[in-house]
């Protein structure tokens, strides 16, 4: 009998039915061992000697091994095939080896990208040796990782009381979303102004066109500067006709994606299913355990010939002749490292369509984008027509220019099209058939003001991307870099973006700041190439350690003269932006709102940092640093800007809650909305206010019918005849495009239409409805749930009737509460 070892349990009872007698497969559930976590358990001076130690839990599982083990003829390895699951192997042999019996017994290693029968099969039939390379990578990974906490935290715990600790790459990580807020306070707003004219040619064809050209030179974005400027251009406009100068059409392509890798699926599954990068992983893992799909941890792009054949034949059966092109598409690999050697993330079996395999929730959802990426990516590109027309004010003083976008096949994007970030999404944009030479009167001209923005904090998706670009950290670990952030509490994630705690901003200065080095986005990056070159067998593991440590080390004694005071200094006039910002309100901020003679500044207590004045003992003002006040309505009410009519916008708090008050016009009354939960009233901008005041929102046509997001009483949906689908929160009903919404929609069950079944014994109409928890019943305020195993469509007037009265005897209907208190209370 041979045993075989894996991770999981759920993958131990698939590859144990797939190998049949004569194996035994246990599952490790994972790492059997860790560094010991007290302190010295990597020794520098003796070449970073280790101290592993096995926990509680894990020694159970040793024990279970070794019984199996001694009663086995060989032991085959068969963790995960990258460098973690090596590690993983490695550890086993290391432990097994070292029990009573088992040091000379026969051992190996096998991997395979599928669980699958046919991949798990011939991995069995070729057996290797661990991979030194792989787990020399691992070991560098962790001691760094392990010798940068346990050396850098006694310093912050002196230096910078109230600070938890510091990682290696989190750090890094918490150095960019703390960069993009400094980005952020320092922005300064541009305010600029562009002219558009609506023009007609025969008083039946019409375009808008807008103003790029302006007495001989081109104007840019941002050009003009005034709103007197922007009028004197719609003066000259309207006061005289257009001439086409010229039409130019040109087709154009768009490629599809390549097939997921673990950045792309994550990114991808964060625009489009709003998961963090830990659930989309967590649920990938249960999808490769059980088969469905192939590694989820990988940096190709490249798919095996079986699967693109089998892919290819899954189009043709689908698609018409079309949609399948004359050759496979090939993908290139961007990361030159030891994961590119693996498969991108795809299905197992591309005849397993979505919805033909048992799987709900998270994995149904997830297993659908990556079968649709996968298809998708050997597809037909997209053709469009994008067609340019420039025109000319008869004087020949200004040139306008308007460029018009139709879809003539839709290719891959029949199927699929990939998310996109703080952008919009394109729409088909056709315009009317116009010959170059034609006149043109002109029915309107307008100047748009408009106010540049600052750059976007970061979401799961944008954050994921650019530690991608700068090479920090690797896929598989982006997921865990976030967490350990919010666990930390350094960052929040509100509405999907990340906002740096005051905590986080203080950490981040004092360590870039001081650790400069170790923070720079370069420096991390290169320590990464060097960790993936030690796993390519290019560079000596242990060189690499004593490189770090020598200039580690020297920085980290640098500090031990480092005074509390000298930190504070720092760190007050790094901060000086977002501690004390400067506005109309509060000209002086810095000056302390209790006594009016101290000046405020940062401090540091044991428990962390606060702001407090310079009169102290005197004067006792402190303000606390540390999570934010979003939710809080302390400083409502808050005007927060007129809309198009001038019709001023406050943020006010009442009764139920915070709300939007819209000013009336004379005779009418104010207009008022709630402010969704899940909005922060911190960064309630007057953008957002308005288009919640107009709420629904139409946000398409689609088959002669439009497509309404609102607001409900259960949450943001969109509705589009007698369908709805849910949303995910405010923000994407405020800001969803046309082809998520139709993808949405196409997913969403068909709503049941009311019916009238007829009228009770008692003369009262009994209707058939559909409602949030499943189809009921009801008479007047009477409702009745129709049973689980009844179809709504077989229901009769007789069994309404005798499901309304079973509910009227149990006293069913709905009665309205009287509020007793309240009438007391005004009888006093």
């Amino acid at each position: 009998m041979d045993l075989v070892i894996v991770e999981s349990p759920a993958k131990a009872k698939t590859i144990e039915r797939y190998l049949g007698d004569g194996y035994k497969v246990l599952a490790s559930y994972g790492h059997i061992r860790d560094l010991d976590p007290g302190e010295g358990s990597v020794d520098p001076k003796n070449d970073f000697a280790q101290k592993w130690t096995i926990d509680g839990q894990a020694r159970s599982r040793v024990q279970e091994l070794s019984k199996a083990a001694k009663e086995a003829d060989r032991i085959i390895l068969a963790t995960d095939p990258d460098r973690e699951g090596e590690a993983i192997s490695w550890h086993l042999a290391n432990v097994l080896r070292d029990q009573r019996g088992l040091a000379k017994l026969p051992m190996s290693r096998v991997v395979f990208h599928e669980v699958t029968k046919s991949a798990v099969l011939e991995a069995m039939a070729n057996p290797r040796d661990i991979n030194d390379e792989l787990v020399h990578a691992y070991l560098a990974r962790r001691l760094l990782d392990y010798l940068v906490g346990y050396t850098l935290s006694p310093v912050l715990w002196r230096k910078l009381p109230g600070a938890r600790s510091a990682g290696r790459v989190q750090s890094v990580a918490l150095r960019l979303i703390c960069q993009r807020e400094v980005e952020i306070e320092s922005f300064v707003p541009l305010h600029y102004w562009s002219v558009e004219a609506d023009l007609e040619f025969d008083g039946k064809r019409g375009l808008t066109a807008k103003l790029e050209h302006a007495d001989g030179r081109k104007l840019g974005r941002e050009d003009i500067t005034s709103e007197e400027t922007a009028q004197a251009y719609v003066a000259r406009i309207s006061s005289q006709g257009m001439r086409v100068e010229a039409v130019k059409t040109t087709p154009r392509q768009n490629k599809p994606a390549a097939p997921f890798t673990t950045s792309t699926l994550q990114q991808e599954a964060a625009r489009k299913l709003r998961f963090s990068a830990k659930r989309t992983m967590q649920t990938a893992q249960r999808l490769y355990e059980a088969g469905h799909i192939t590694y989820m941890r990988t940096d190709g792009t490249s798919l095996s010939k079986d699967a693109v054949a089998d892919i290819r034949g899954m189009i043709e059966k689908e698609f018409d002749a079309k949609h399948l092109p004359n050759s496979p598409r090939m993908f290139g690999a961007k990361n030159p490292n030891a994961q590119e050697a693996h498969e991108a993330i795809r299905p197992t079996t591309i005849n397993r369509k979505p919805g033909s395999i048992k799987l709900e929730g998270d994995q149904e959802r997830l297993y659908s984008l990556i079968w649709k990426r996968t298809m998708a990516c050997q597809m037909a590109n997209a053709e469009y027509l994008d067609t340019r027309i420039d025109l000319r004010t008869l004087d020949g003083t200004l040139g306008l220019g308007a460029t018009g976008r139709v879809m003539t096949f839709g290719g891959f994007m029949d199927l699929y099209h990939e998310g996109l970030d703080d952008q919009e999404e394109e729409q088909d944009n056709r315009l009317p058939k116009i010959n170059e030479g034609e006149e043109a009167k002109v029915h309107e001209a307008r100047d748009i003001a408009h106010t540049t923005k600052p750059p976007a904090r970061f979401t799961e998706a944008t954050l994921v991307k650019e530690l991608e670009r700068l090479g920090i950290g690797r896929p598989s670990t982006y997921a865990s870099i976030i967490s350990v952030l919010e666990d930390r509490g350094y960052v929040r994630l509100d509405q999907r973006r990340f906002f740096a705690e005051d905590t986080g901003r203080v950490l981040s200065v004092f360590l870039d700041a001081f650790f400069h080095t170790y923070v720079a986005y370069d420096f991390t990056a290169e320590l990464e190439r060097k960790l993936d070159r030690i796993t390519n067998g290019e560079l000596d593991w242990l060189e690499v350690m004593r490189e770090f440590w020598t200039g580690f080390e020297k920085a980290v004694d640098a500090t031990s003269e480092l005074r509390v005071r000298d930190v504070i200094d720092v760190l007050d006039r790094e901060l000086d932006q977002h501690l004390f910002p400067v506005t109309e309100e509060n000209p002086e901020p810095r000056k302390c709102p209790a006594c009016g003679t101290g000046m405020l500044g940062l401090r540091i207590a044991k428990n962390g940092g606060f702001v407090g004045c310079s009169n102290y003992p005197e004067c006792n003002h402190t303000k606390n640093l540390g999570k934010s006040s979003d939710g809080e309505a302390s400083d409502l009410p808050r005007e927060l800007g007129p809309d198009e009519l001038g019709r001023m916008i406050s943020l006010k708090t009442g009764r139920f809650g915070p709300y939007l008050e819209r000013v009336a016009d004379e005779g009418e009354k104010p207009h008022r909305v709630s402010v969704p939960k899940d909005l922060s009233l911190e960064n309630l901008s007057l953008d957002m206010a308005l288009k919640l005041i107009t709420m629904p929102r139409q946000v398409g046509i689609h088959e002669d019918q439009p497509i309404m997001a609102n607001l409900g009483r259960y949450g943001p949906y969109l509705s589009h005849g007698n369908k709805n689908a849910k949303l995910a929160g405010t923000l994407e009903a405020l800001e969803i495009g046309m082809n998520l919404a139709v993808e949405k929609l196409a997913n969403a069950k068909e709503k049941m239409p009311a019916t009238e079944l007829g009228n009770h014994t008692n003369g009262k109409m009994i209707t058939l409805k559909s409602g949030r928890f499943g189809p009921y019943v009801q008479m007047d305020k009477v409702m009745a749930n129709i049973p689980k195993a009844t179809d709504p469509k077989e229901v009769t007037l007789a069994m309404a009737i005798e499901l309304i009265d079973k509910k009227m005897a149990k006293g069913g209907a709905k009665t309205t509460k009287t509020r007793a208190g309240a009438k007391k209370s005004a009888k006093k």
